[in-house]
């Protein structure tokens, strides 16, 4: 369970590569079928698995889809080091869901559960896309709920819920021929048990020869967040694209945080096409958060996770798409091969590496590099 913000992360970043990024108008998904392999490897934690996504017409209106998703974990990373042993796990995540054309408007839904041997996740979304102005206005709609059950693998009888929702909103502008604007606000609320129950924060302790000792993390029960994000993509000559976007958050527990990108299409020929990208994130640290805590519950809430620190990241990737000929099998229409490469550098500004020892406190700060793969291939029928 200490990882999966990071699979949750790269389950992410595969929906969107395996998703069409502007719609012009209204019209069900294409007949395809999808096969991924992905993987993370970072901060001495390696995710990896295939994931298979099939989507299918099943009436003039109605476009269905089913995806089957694995993560395979393998974890030694700083959080687990210093004060736990290295770990294997294996998540499994099985998607369904469809899209119903009714006039210029869509209707979305669906329902996914996640498993791993201490959390379980179910959740369910509807969504409404609808265009007017003539298709050069999209509204898009949005309401999710999560239901998760949080265990520990150290302790049969530990058991807690978490409760999510998520309301959305967007719209999409065709500004001129070649413009396309997109501004999208999503407000969250979680409930439950938020942290992690492994997880653990360090205080100052001079009886013990370290200086410190760890105790519990404890988080407030109840987050609300929100977010606000604005992008475009601007045609260029035929075949060439140039896209960014920006978007900014903040949670009731202090976070601020922005992130911006930008990115370039290229298409070289009829068959190859590239595409190239940079992202910048920073967030400052929640409230409770603290690397060190001078004595034992100094106070209600307490937090050492990496990811409620104050930190920055910057992502550069590079993808290259071929569309391969598939006049071997009559029932294709068309077919591409994928292979994707994200490398992101990590910076903390207030989380230590204890494990490199020094003065308590005073312990060189903590980053790392990861690298992602991703290579799938799409079938068209």
């Amino acid at each position: 369970m200490l990882t999966r913000n990071f699979t949750r992360s790269l389950v992410t970043s595969v929906a969107v590569a395996l998703l069409p990024l502007v719609s012009w108008a209204q019209v069900l998904p294409e007949d395809r079928v999808d096969l991924l392999y992905h993987s993370y490897d970072g901060d001495n934690i390696e995710i990896t698995g295939p994931s298979l996504l099939v989507r299918k017409k099943l009436t003039k209106n109605f476009s269905g889809y089913a995806n089957y998703y694995v993560d395979s974990i393998s974890s030694a990373s700083i959080d687990v080091l210093s004060y736990a042993s290295p770990y294997k796990e294996k998540r499994t995540e099985i998607s369904v869901g469809g899209d119903y054309l009714l006039g210029d408007t869509i209707l979305k839904g669906g329902v996914t559960t996640s498993d791993e041997k201490d959390y379980e996740a179910k959740s369910a979304y509807f969504g409404v896309s609808q265009d007017v102005f003539g298709g050069l206005t999209t509204i898009r709609l949005g309401f999710a709920r999560g239901w998760d059950d949080v265990g520990q693998v150290t302790d049969p009888d530990f058991s807690e819920e978490v409760d999510r929702r998520s309301y959305r909103i967007g719209v999409s502008q065709v500004i001129t021929k070649d413009l396309l604007m997109s501004f999208d606000f999503e407000a969250i609320t979680d409930e439950g048990f938020l942290n992690n129950p492994y997880r653990q924060v360090r205080y100052r302790d001079f009886s013990v020869p370290e200086g410190y000792l760890w105790q519990p993390e404890v988080y407030p029960n109840t987050r609300t967040s929100s977010a606000f994000a604005i992008g475009g993509r601007y045609f260029l000559n035929p075949g060439e694209a140039a896209y960014g976007s920006m978007r900014f958050f903040s949670d009731s527990w202090g976070i601020t945080a922005w992130n911006a990108d930008i990115g370039y299409t290229y298409r070289l020929n009829s068959r190859w096409l590239l595409d190239v990208n940079y992202r910048f994130y920073t967030q400052t640290a929640a409230d409770f958060y603290s690397d060190l805590f001078e004595f034992s519950s100094q106070q209600n809430f307490l937090g050492r996770d990496k990811e409620l620190s104050t930190f920055n990241n910057h992502s550069f990737r590079f993808e290259v798409s071929y569309d391969m000929s598939v006049d071997w099998w009559e029932l294709l229409d068309r077919g591409t091969a994928n292979f994707s490469y994200t490398y992101i550098d990590f910076n903390y500004d207030d989380f230590r590496n204890v494990l490199e020892g020094g003065d308590v406190g005073n312990e060189p700060l903590f980053g790392f590099a990861a690298d992602v793969f991703q290579i799938y291939v799409s079938f068209w029928y």
